[in-house]
């Protein structure tokens, strides 16, 4: 049985899995030249406890590690999820 704690958590992995899978597809569309997902999608996402799927997908997929804002927004972006679980955990 799934703990009433575990759910938020869960639901974070699952976020940033969908973060992750969003910046392969809009590599994906980038090579192929595409229609894009617009960057305020991608940062948005990213800030909004996505943090760490943002990171690792452009890590992954090499994509968008070279503009300083995207990776300001996947630090605040991971902040904010350890912030996050931190007030989970203590409640």
């Amino acid at each position: 049985m799934i703990d009433l704690k575990q759910v938020p958590c869960i639901l974070l992995l699952l976020w940033n899995f969908f973060i992750f899978i969003l910046y392969g597809i809009d590599k994906y569309k980038s090579k192929r030249g595409h229609w894009r997902i617009p960057e305020k999608y991608l940062l948005l996402g990213a800030f909004i406890f996505g943090g760490f799927g943002a990171w690792f997908g452009g890590l992954i997929f090499h994509h968008k590690t070279r503009k300083w804002y995207f990776k300001t927004v996947w630090i605040l972006g991971m902040i904010v999820i350890v912030v996050a679980i931190y007030f989970l955990v203590k409640s």
